[in-house]
């Protein structure tokens, strides 16, 4: 009986060996197959979704293309400001010239023009559309009354006609300007006969004071002679 306990609580061991193969034993080849997934089995690929976009700075983008569009309409009202400015710059001297002849060709017409009743009017006419030089010599000596007394001798009468006129040039420093007039002046005689028409060439010097009032300034007759 003892004997037997004694089998009986013997405490059994578990035969273990190292991993592998036993001796003597040739190594078991494993095969491992992998089969490729075929079409129907694939799973697809995942796509990659692009980053998300950073929000547009549309306050930013809108007060930028608010102030180029202000900036450009801005030019381009500064140039168009700038052409009118420059048009009414050219049409006031356009304008200024035109009077600088209209003075002198009217000044040609009231030294030629008169009648035996409107001898005294043509003449004051003449002489209130003078100034510097050309003015001193007709009030000098007595000239306006000797001049009435003359055209009232012939009595006759005399038409100016004006064939032409040209600028030939302005002085803006001394307001001067010197116009070419060509005239042709026909007098008539007491019996009512026309003599012979006579052309002229004059050069007048139109003078404009500080009113903006033109006057014929001096006369002279171009290379000395009609």
């Amino acid at each position: 009986m003892t004997g037997q306990q004694s089998t009986t609580h013997r405490t059994r061991r578990r035969a273990s060996r190292a991993a592998g193969p036993a001796k003597g034993e040739a190594a078991a080849e494993t095969t491992v197959r992998v089969e490729a997934a075929t079409g129907a089995t694939r799973r697809p690929a995942a796509i990659v979704a692009p980053p998300p976009r950073r929000p547009a700075r549309r306050r930013l983008v809108g007060w930028i293309a608010v102030t180029a569009g202000t900036v450009a309409i801005g030019a381009l009202a500064a140039g168009v400001a700038a052409l009118i400015v420059q048009q009414r710059h050219a049409d006031a001297q356009q304008a200024r010239e035109q009077r600088f002849v209209d003075t002198a060709k009217q000044m040609v017409v009231n030294m030629f023009s008169y009648t035996p009743d409107t001898i005294d009017q043509s003449v004051n006419r003449f002489v209130d559309g003078t100034s510097g030089p050309l003015r001193a010599m007709l009030s000098s000596n007595n000239n306006v009354e000797n001049l009435k007394l003359l055209f009232r001798d012939t009595q006759a009468s005399s038409e100016a006609v004006i064939n032409g006129a040209a600028l030939e040039g302005v002085d803006n420093i001394s307001n001067n300007a010197s116009v070419l007039v060509s005239v042709r002046v026909t007098v008539t005689d007491i019996d009512g006969v026309n003599k012979p028409s006579m052309p002229y060439r004059l050069r007048v010097i139109v003078h404009e004071d500080d009113s903006g009032r033109m006057t014929g300034y001096d006369l002279k007759y171009p290379d000395g002679g009609n």
